[in-house]
């Protein structure tokens, strides 16, 4: 078969020599017979999975021994050429595991194993759903042998079915690192690279759950969760001082002041005020004050006041204070 007879000709750059070559020349497409079981004292398996969304279907062919290991394994594929070298991969990753340990191969570790090198991707992404079919009709040859429902191999609800990535997965990447979009998703767990259809509704396939809304729903809970610390804060009265407003931080210097700055600057016939905080560009928090009475003109009001008065501050409020005088 042509290469251009599968796809168009501007899209064969985007899959590998490995995927091309089974399309054509598949090494286990074929058909096991109970004859076949007989004559090597196996159990034979067969499964049928056929994928909705695009209409493709295979049938998985397994002899397993009394050991649960499969010895032998073939496929027959009504579908497209992707799918036909997905299924003529899965087959071989199949041979020579216990059923147990076949169940655990995914669509990814097909298409890892599809690729020409480690870093290129064996198909394009609208193609990837292809090997779904492959980790789907694993599940259902082992359901059959182990005489259990396919989906009870399935732990966890499943988002994107290209990068296998799991809903609890997701919003837990979300909260540890602080996503805030869909390519930052992609990013740290590959969901939504490769068909796109988990991303929003609309794509290839409908889905349960899609990453907008997944992402929505996750930045809402951590601001709902940070604002109830705030206001515990708040009412605890633990609030940092970085996250206070400016008007509570002028009251905190204030107080600071009050109790262990202003009596000391009075004792010597001196006083100050503040005139200002802002936050610096340098992640310091910089208080403006002006010294008053006998401070005002005071030659170790520029040095050994000012860092005494800066070392209070630091000591009682936030590490990163910056006293400036004007």
């Amino acid at each position: 078969m042509a290469k251009n007879d599968l796809i168009g000709g501007a899209l064969w750059d985007a899959y590998s020599n490995k995927v091309s070559e089974r399309m054509d020349n598949p090494t286990h497409l074929g058909v096991l017979t109970q004859k076949d079981a007989d004559e090597k004292n196996a159990k034979l398996i067969v499964a049928d999975y056929g994928a909705e969304s695009c209409g493709d279907a295979v049938r998985l062919y397994w002899l397993v021994d009394k050991n649960d290991k499969i010895i032998e394994a073939k496929f027959k594929s009504f579908g497209c050429g992707t799918a036909i070298a997905s299924s003529d991969m899965m087959v071989e990753l199949c041979i020579g595991k216990r059923v147990q340990e076949a169940v655990k191969i995914t669509n990814i570790d097909v298409e890892h194993a599809l690729r020409d090198d480690p870093d290129t991707p064996a198909v394009p992404g609208q193609k990837m759903h292809c090997s779904v079919m492959a980790y789907d009709v694993i599940k259902k040859a082992a359901g059959i042998y182990l005489g259990k429902d396919a989906e009870d191999f399935e732990e966890e609800i499943i988002v994107c079915e290209c990068a296998r990535v799991s809903l609890s997965t997701i919003k837990e990447i979300i909260k540890l690192n602080d996503l805030k979009s869909i390519e930052e998703i992609t990013q740290y767990t590959k969901a939504g690279g490769f068909c796109k259809s988990c991303i929003k509704p609309g794509g290839h396939e409908k889905r349960e759950y899609y990453l907008v809304d997944i992402l929505a729903d996750v930045r809402g809970e951590i601001d709902r969760e940070a604002l109830k610390n705030r206001a515990n804060q708040m009412a605890n009265n633990q609030l940092s001082f970085k996250d206070m407003t400016i008007a509570q931080k002028v009251k905190a210097v204030d107080k600071t002041i009050d109790e262990h700055i202003r009596p000391m600057l009075m004792m010597d016939g001196g006083d100050m005020e503040i005139l200002d905080i802002k936050d610096s560009s340098d992640d310091f928090i910089d208080i403006y004050i002006r010294y008053m009475g006998a401070c005002d003109g005071c030659a170790s009001a520029a040095t050994g006041t000012l860092y005494a008065i800066e070392e209070v501050l630091k000591q009682h409020l936030a590490e990163n204070i910056r006293v400036l005088p004007i």
